[in-house]
């Protein structure tokens, strides 16, 4: 047999080198024993897998908003327009919305747009942020994208110049930082989070990051933010948020703002705060300001992560730079359009009077209110389990537990050369069903062991859930004592 051109050791070592917890080994496995259990062979103590790994709302059960899906058949459908009978199957205010929507769309959403999106839907999201921050936004800055981690990508391929360069990344941090960064051939920097204190910022340990960053010879370039957090669902104040501000001023960094989770904040003592608004409340000095921000239609209460629906806003950047930021996206030719649609809709949603309003309000508040309310459950059920402790999940759609692990499994997970909290998942997933993803995954302090968890699947399978998990936790620690 010929030898292929491409293989693995003469393909792109930093492709090879890239890794991705979030859809790894935990999931690969999931797959596997689904198959088994859809083949009616299985003999498990359980009947279906748990996807707990992923914040996939939709596909553990989330239901779609009636508003958003109606508005994009006609948009999509244009034909259903000329029906006789649209005006008894949709509201009057979906019907005006979709005219509206079809007449920005040359071509309609079958065509290329604009690279960086529809003209008037970028003006929309500009209202959005004016109204958010209370600080003017220009829609030139605006790019629609594929989902925030389209937008992210791209400015890394920005900054990332030599292997020297480094981009700080919080501890934990989401894998698809560490994964862009090893891509592009750049160096990443942990500022770690502290968990005895809610997964809390600390200026002086981050200063002191960098400081040994430059010792090393890197050269820091870029400050990545995700608030609210994931994996750990922190709600960073604002008073940590502008310190991050001025730290990436006085160091020169390009700050990062991925705040996709803006609208999932469960806690009554915490608000979300926009960088944006932060820079700007600073006044002139941070006019020229580096910084993108980042949403999404994967998030939030919408959870339509199929449809690669989001936004990022560049400001401060160089005429110069920001040509080369379009370059890139012109490769691309458009974001898809029934994202670009959503995000749309996102911003500028059913208003007061509407014959939808009543109707999208209360699905909407249906649907935080039950992710508020697993969300409590959730880490009360892992406080209660010994050798578990958790962190309050004051936003995002996660919790992040730590998990003690006797010195047992700490030797058996070194014995098949896995990290222990993998180990940990895999006999979890193995025994139970449940699909997490490892802390090591994500990054942590040396020593500690952590998973990922979501709280997105229905409360009554997520209730079942950590009762097979206290007793399998339970049946572990005694296993490997």
């Amino acid at each position: 047999m010929a030898t292929k051109c491409l293989t693995e050791e003469n393909m792109n070592i930093k492709l090879k080198e890239m890794k991705y917890a979030v859809r790894g080994d935990v999931p690969i496995a999931a797959e596997r024993i689904e198959k088994e259990l859809n083949s009616g062979t299985s003999t498990r103590p359980f009947s279906e897998i748990l996807y707990c790994n992923i914040g996939n709302p939709h596909s553990v059960g989330q239901k779609a908003i009636t508003w958003y899906r109606q508005v994009m058949a006609l948009v999509n459908c244009t034909s259903l327009l000329d029906n006789p009978n649209v005006g008894s199957m949709f509201p009057k205010d979906v019907i005006t919305r979709a005219k509206e929507i079809i007449g920005s769309v040359k071509g309609g959403t079958g065509a290329y747009s604009h690279s960086k999106g529809i003209p008037e839907f970028r003006k929309h999201v500009a209202e959005f942020i004016h109204s958010r921050d209370g600080h003017s936004c220009d829609p030139e800055n605006i790019y629609l994208t594929g989902g925030a981690s389209q937008g992210i990508e791209k400015v890394l391929s920005a900054v990332i110049n030599s292997p020297k360069d480094a981009v700080l990344i919080p501890i934990p941090q989401y894998p698809l930082y560490s994964a862009l960064i090893t891509l592009l051939g750049g160096a990443q920097v942990g500022y770690y989070l502290e968990e005895d204190k809610g997964w809390g910022f600390n200026l002086e340990s981050t200063r002191a990051a960098i400081a040994a960053a430059r010792t090393q010879g890197l050269n820091p370039r870029a400050f990545c933010v995700i608030n609210p957090g994931n994996p750990t669902g922190q709600v960073m104040s604002q008073e940590d948020l502008t310190a991050i501000v001025q730290l990436c001023k006085e160091e020169r960094l390009v700050l990062l703002a991925d705040e996709v989770y803006q609208e999932n904040i469960y806690t009554n003592c915490k608000k979300f705060v926009s960088l944006k608004k932060v820079v700007r409340d600073l006044g002139p000095d941070y006019d020229s300001f580096e910084m993108a921000s980042f949403h999404s239609t994967s998030k939030g209460i919408i959870g339509e992560c199929g449809r690669r629906g989001g936004y990022m806003e560049l400001v401060g950047f160089s005429p110069e730079v920001e040509a080369h930021i379009f370059k890139l996206t012109c490769m691309g030719l458009c974001p898809n359009l029934d994202g670009q649609v959503l995000t749309d809709l996102m911003v500028k949603p059913p208003v007061p009077g509407s014959d939808s309003y009543e109707g999208y309000m209360a699905e909407r508040s249906a649907i935080f209110e039950s992710l508020k309310s697993k969300a409590l459950m959730l880490v009360a059920a892992l406080q209660d389990i010994e050798g578990v402790s958790c962190q309050p999940a004051e936003g995002a759609m996660y919790a992040f537990p730590s998990i003690h692990l006797p010195a047992g499994a700490i030797a058996a997970a070194k014995a098949k050369s896995q990290a222990p909290d993998l180990f940990y998942c895999l006999a979890l997933l193995e025994e139970t069903g449940i699909c997490c993803v490892p802390g090591s995954g994500f990054l942590q302090v040396e020593g500690t062991y952590h998973f990922r968890t979501t709280f997105l699947p229905p409360e009554e399978k997520l209730k079942a859930a950590m009762t097979r998990f206290k007793d399998f936790h339970a049946a572990f620690t005694a296993k490997y004592s």
